[in-house]
């Protein structure tokens, strides 16, 4: 991140810090990126909850599907010395941002609430810097999905595929038929979401650890990742011209409407499906990527607490993680979200047979040990190293770039600092 290189530089030019806002008591400003359907729903709930204990909620949304313009809006806003209160970052950042020395302890919500029992140990990790809560989790969403409009699949003929032949025969029978077979938002964070879902799907649980997560560079050059990248470049051929700069919403639309067949997108997709009246297993089917199905790439969503002097703000932090991780909320969220309760202990009686199944299969993939961190959610590596990734399988996608230059192309990307 290079923050303090930043800030240095930043300090003396006068014209950022005019942005500086006092926080007023009981006051909460929240900077985050839910700003679709399903997720603006989601988060009015949280709105709803805080505003019921006295607190004023100041919304801060930064549009963007995989917040990289909310990003941008937090370090100019630290670095004109006016943090918002809360933020929506997660995974390794949550540790860069602690390095920097911004983030509130919040230990005391913790404690309370008995969060250390309560999570299971890889979310719990991931929410604290050196040994102290500084982010309270949302949820957890399953990213490695595939979204299928089953009139669709029936009209072409086709049925749910489980592994890449089949993925293939269905496409092709969809795309004869008239439709879209692949709905596909052309932007890096989608690309690379098909890329590392593909990898997966390919090579399995221990290839893409070693891979997107440890960085090996022989895995990242070898024989396994050439083969994504051709699965990955025959995926092409299935996704309309028009995709360049979609939004992954409305890329959803289109499976929703009955426009294209399928699309590979993280449990988020549900909502949209939800928002929309649909019900799963009706309207719409949701089923692990090909190839999939024994693994399962987590992204979780969290609002990390920024150092703010006013007592009262730092009381409102505390009443906002509490809420957070309150029963009430994790079900409601949730529900409208598309993902999981981070708590165990929620009932499951509202949610629906997707839901359950990711429930199920996070427990089962974490038992045998294929509970993996998204990287294209920025759960695996640093922030550096994915947007250097991002890079290189947008190239990918967009070009003719051959699968043996591309791996060249990771590898030297995974060496970025």
């Amino acid at each position: 991140m290079k923050l303090n290189q930043i800030i240095k530089s930043v300090f003396a030019t006068t014209a950022l810090l005019s942005s500086a806002a006092a926080v007023h008591a009981a006051e909460v400003e929240v900077l985050h990126y839910w700003t679709s359907g399903g997720e603006a729903k989601s988060v009015a709930e949280l709105k709803k909850i805080m505003e019921a204990k006295g607190v004023t909620w100041k919304d801060f949304a930064v549009a963007g599907g995989a917040g990289e313009n909310a990003t941008t809006a937090l370090k100019a806003r630290v670095i004109a010395g006016s943090p918002p209160t809360a933020a929506q970052i997660k995974g390794p950042s949550i540790q860069e941002w602690g390095q920097e020395g911004v983030l509130a302890n919040i230990d005391a919500a913790a404690t309370a609430g008995k969060w250390d029992s309560l999570l299971p140990k890889v979310v719990s990790n991931t929410m604290k810097y050196q040994g102290h809560y500084v982010a309270a989790p949302v949820n957890v969403h399953r990213v490695n999905w595939l979204w299928i409009n089953p009139e669709v699949l029936k009209k072409a003929g086709a049925k749910v595929p489980t592994t890449w032949p089949e993925f293939f025969d269905a496409a092709d029978k969809i795309q004869k038929a008239g439709f879209i077979a692949v709905a596909q938002g052309g932007q890096p964070w989608q690309d690379a979401t098909v890329f590392e879902t593909v990898a997966l799907g390919v090579g399995g649980a221990d290839f893409y650890n070693k891979a997107l997560v440890k960085l090996d560079p022989a895995t990242l050059t070898g024989p396994t990742m050439i083969k994504t990248f051709d699965t990955l470049g025959k995926i092409k051929g299935y996704i309309d011209k028009d995709a360049p700069g979609r939004d992954w919403n409305l890329a959803t639309a289109m499976v929703i409407n009955g426009k294209a067949g399928m699309q590979f997108m993280g449990d988020w997709a549900k909502g949209e499906f939800t928002a929309a009246g649909k019900q799963p297993g009706k309207d719409f089917l949701c089923a692990p990527a090909p190839g999939t199905a024994k693994s399962y790439t987590y992204n979780i969503d969290s609002i990390a607490m920024f150092k703010v002097k006013n007592p009262d703000s730092q009381k409102a932090q505390l009443t906002l993680a509490t809420a957070i991780m309150s029963p009430e909320f994790q079900e409601v969220f949730n529900l409208n979200k598309g993902s999981i309760p981070v708590r165990p202990d929620i009932p499951r009686t509202k949610f629906d047979s997707c839901a359950i199944e990711s429930m199920d299969d996070m427990a089962a993939s974490s038992k045998a040990g294929t509970l993996e961190p998204s990287m294209a959610h920025g759960m695996a590596v640093s922030s550096a190293v994915q947007g250097a990734m991002f890079d290189v399988v947008s190239k990918f996608m967009h070009s003719n770039m051959t699968s043996q230059a591309a791996v060249q192309a990771l590898a030297k990307a995974a060496k970025t600092q």
